[in-house]
């Protein structure tokens, strides 16, 4: 799969949430997936958590967000935020 240059390969993307803001620039991003039991043939929910860079700091921990691939930014970060979808509700349903 390549874009229309020939030359990039298509950047993979993956929508999770956030369930850690404590670092500077970066956040935990939780992504979950179903797949089947090989053998039982249940549905078994995969979670798989990755840090991602957020250069604004805008993402807060309950947001629903979307990254993206990128070169890696330090050792464990080789992901990005390409957006906020949905944002966490305030506590105690303040405005």
């Amino acid at each position: 799969m390549t874009n229309s240059s020939g030359n990039q390969k298509q950047r993979k993307v993956r929508t999770g949430v956030v369930i850690s803001n404590k670092m500077d620039k970066t956040v935990v991003v939780e992504v979950s997936r179903t797949v089947v039991h090989p053998v039982y043939k249940k549905y078994v929910r995969r979670r798989k958590r990755f840090m991602a860079h957020d250069e604004e700091n805008r993402c807060r921990v309950g947001d629903e967000v979307m990254i993206v691939e990128t070169r890696p930014l330090s050792r464990h970060k080789n992901w990005r935020v390409r957006k906020i979808l949905k944002e966490a509700a305030l506590p105690g349903g303040a405005l």
